[in-house]
Parts: structure tokens; C-alpha cells; sequence
């Protein structure tokens, strides 16, 4: 990896962050110029999905954000960035791009509606996780994840079953390390990311459909391994909430799921980090938070951050894009949260 050109990418993308928190809205457009390509993708979260180019990115999305949420602050808890090899053969002529993730939570007063969300004029933190590709000192290519279902929570709506696991708490890493403006040791990453090719190819996909232990996930997380979970599904505090509390269910419901070729997958120092725009694939066969299976193929959105140390992961931060998961079982969370609404 080029560390020089990682230190640079990592510069560009917290410099983008932080003039949309403090610029004023005359100078966005000349601080986009210089920072986020022309034709630039943003993959945003259903109902949102996918916008091109910066006007559609601030008509459609930060605009709308900061009109809800007016005082608005970005909290970061993990950033680095890294060379992709997210590709299951491994095949860097096919990857091998520079990007730059950070996640953590946006505080802010809920003062107007957010997409049919009825304000609660209280202070709320949404959960945010950004991947930013960078080619050429610009931004080419951004995957955008929201927690709305965490957000309609703190409304005080439900549009799943209760969680199993505990809502509402998105730790920053126990060593408090995960903000990485400095370089890493290179050694270190490669072997992270190694790591975390042998865990998601070898592990997550050797699942024999019918055992848990046929993904040998106690080689890889550690017994008390903090896994924090999206609205709908909760955090888990050990390996066995994690089993009880998440992947039982998702494997009744999805038991041939299969992670693909990922967006990117990249490390730096003890971290990792990748998203997957249809990263799983797997047909929907049995029942999921109340709905019974309907033999649907489905995609699954997702990002994913993890922490390692020896041998084992120790903190897991995981997205799932839970609207447009049960939009594929035709079923709207946000229809769901209107009839709430009209219900009140």
C-alpha cells in the first residue's frame, strides 16, 4: 500500500467532512470543486439509494438532514483508510483502490420531520458509516449508511419486532484508537487484512447450513467479542449473544447466504473495514422478525467495521440497510411507520 498516498486520501476526506459541518452554504459549492469529482456516485440508504454528482447529493440528502436536524454534529469514533482486496480470488488487477471509511453518530435537535420520521424536537444520535473511494485527490465514489430504524426508535416508533439485542448504544472502540490521522505499521495492516479475508471467504462463507460451528466463528471472535448491531437487531456483549441474539435467525432465515466480491475490503493498522452493495446474496427460506419466508432471492447492503487483536476480533461496528432488506420481502418499514403515525 502507498502510505503517502493513504495519508493524503485520509487528509482530503476529513478536511470534506469538516466543511460540511462548518462551511456556510455559499461556500459549499467551491469547496466541492476542489474535493468530490463532477460525477461522483453516493449509495445512500433506501428510501434515498443512489445520487450523482454533488447537487443531487446536497438537494437530496444534506440538505434535507440539516433542515431536520439544524444544529447537527458529527461524532467520529473509527477513521483510516487503506488499499481494497475485496474480491474473493484476491485479484488486485480487478481492486486494489485507495479508500477512506469513518463511523460514529450524528447529534443533533429533531426540530422538522425527516422522510415521514415525525420530529420529537429532542436531541437524537443517528448512527452514520461512510466509505469514500478516492482516485486522483478527489472523491469518485461514496457508500452512505443512516441507522433510520435506531432514529424512528428514538421517536418512539417500532416498525420490527423488539431487538434481542440491547438498542441504542454505539461504543467507540474500548482502547479508544479507532480515529487513525497518523500512518500505521504496513506489516500490521497487511496481516489485518489477510486476517480478515480468511474470516469473511473461509469463515462467514463455510457455513454447512445446518451448524454454527461449521463457520468456526469462535476461531475469529473472541468470547466476549462486542458486536454492535443496527436498529432492529441490537447490540450483542459476547460471542453467545451474538449467536443467540443475531445469527440463528439470520441463518434460519437465510441459510444458503453467501458474502460476494465485496465494494472494497482495506486495513489499516488492527482495523478493518469494508462495505458490500449486494454484498450477501441469499434466498429468503424461512421466517424473519414476523415475516414468514417468501422464497425471494435477496441483497443485502451492508458496512462493516472490526477491531483486531492477536488472532481474534474483539469489537465488531456492522450496518445493515434493514429498509431495503424487507422492501424485498414486500414489505415497507416506512409504510409500516406511516400507519404508526396515522394510528397517533
Amino acid at each position: 500500500m502507498d502510505s503517502s498516498a493513504n495519508q493524503t486520501n485520509k487528509r482530503l476526506v476529513w478536511d470534506w467532512w469538516e466543511s460540511l459541518q462548518n462551511a456556510q452554504a455559499s461556500q459549499l459549492q467551491n469547496l466541492t470543486a476542489t474535493m468530490i469529482a463532477p460525477d461522483a456516485n453516493w449509495y445512500g440508504p433506501d428510501p434515498i439509494n443512489t445520487l450523482q454528482g454533488p447537487a443531487a447529493f446536497f438537494d437530496n440528502f444534506w440538505r434535507p438532514l440539516l433542515y431536520s436536524f439544524p444544529d447537527m454534529e458529527r461524532q467520529t469514533i473509527l477513521f483510516f483508510g487503506g488499499q481494497s482486496n475485496g474480491r474473493r480470488d484476491g485479484d488486485l488487477s480487478h481492486d486494489g483502490k485507495m479508500w477512506v471509511t469513518g463511523t460514529g453518530s450524528f447529534s443533533g435537535t429533531f426540530t422538522e420531520d425527516y422522510l415521514g420520521i415525525p420530529a420529537t424536537g429532542k436531541r437524537v444520535n443517528i448512527r452514520w458509516g461512510e466509505f469514500c473511494r478516492v482516485e486522483n485527490g478527489k472523491i469518485v465514489e461514496t457508500y452512505f449508511l443512516l441507522d433510520f430504524i435506531g432514529l424512528m426508535l428514538q421517536a418512539g416508533f417500532n416498525v420490527l419486532p423488539h431487538s434481542l439485542g440491547a438498542d441504542g448504544d454505539y461504543a467507540a472502540p474500548a482502547a479508544v484508537d479507532g480515529i487513525m490521522h497518523k500512518s500505521q505499521d504496513e506489516q500490521t495492516s497487511a496481516y489485518t487484512l489477510e486476517h480478515m479475508r480468511r474470516f469473511i471467504f473461509e469463515g462467514l462463507n463455510g457455513y454447512d447450513e445446518s451448524n454454527l460451528a461449521s463457520m468456526g466463528m469462535a476461531d475469529f471472535f473472541d468470547p466476549d467479542v462486542k458486536w454492535y448491531g443496527p436498529g432492529g437487531i441490537g447490540d450483542c456483549y459476547t460471542l453467545k449473544e451474538f449467536e443467540d441474539y443475531h445469527q440463528k435467525q439470520w441463518l434460519h432465515a437465510f441459510p444458503d447466504r453467501e458474502v460476494q466480491d465485496l465494494t472494497s475490503l482495506f486495513a489499516e493498522g488492527a482495523y478493518s473495514g469494508g462495505p458490500g452493495w449486494a454484498g450477501v446474496k441469499a434466498t429468503h427460506r424461512g421466517e424473519y422478525k414476523g415475516v414468514a419466508a417468501t422464497g425471494n432471492s435477496i441483497e443485502v447492503n451492508g458496512l462493516d467495521w472490526w477491531k483486531r487483536e492477536g488472532e481474534q476480533l474483539v469489537e465488531n461496528w456492522v450496518f445493515v440497510d434493514m429498509v431495503h432488506l424487507f422492501r424485498q420481502f414486500g414489505v415497507d418499514l416506512f409504510g409500516r411507520l406511516a400507519d404508526q403515525v396515522n394510528k397517533r
